[in-house]
């Protein structure tokens, strides 16, 4: 099973976009999804996280801005950012973490300019 993420582009400071993470199949478990972001010469990091049953996890840096979302059949994983900043700027990437090990999308560009 893969994973597919798109959404991802050029937005003013301010503005909004939304990331969608599609998976070609489906798994048998999930034990997370999530969304996290890197810029290049530093580490990847969590952005946000949901549950199976719905509880999420998000940065300190962008807790009231993005919501993470995901489908019944856990299939699809969402992230509304709102309130988009320069320092959001990154690459983002999704994970499914499954209880036979971790399966990563390929990430999308998100890229806040003035």
């Amino acid at each position: 099973v893969q994973l597919q993420a798109s959404g991802g582009g050029l937005v003013q400071t301010g503005g909004s976009l939304r990331l969608s993470c599609a998976a070609s199949g489906r798994f048998a478990s999930i034990l997370r999804m999530g969304w996290y972001r890197q810029v290049p010469g530093t580490q990847r990091e969590l952005v946000a996280s949901i549950a199976p049953n719905g509880l999420t996890n998000y940065a300190d840096s962008v807790k009231g801005r993005f919501t993470i979302s995901k489908n019944n059949a856990q299939s699809t994983v969402y992230l509304q950012m709102n309130s988009l900043k320069s320092e959001d700027t990154a690459t983002y990437y999704c994970r499914f973490i499954t209880p036979w090990g971790d399966v990563w999308g390929q990430g999308t560009q998100v890229t806040v300019g003035q």
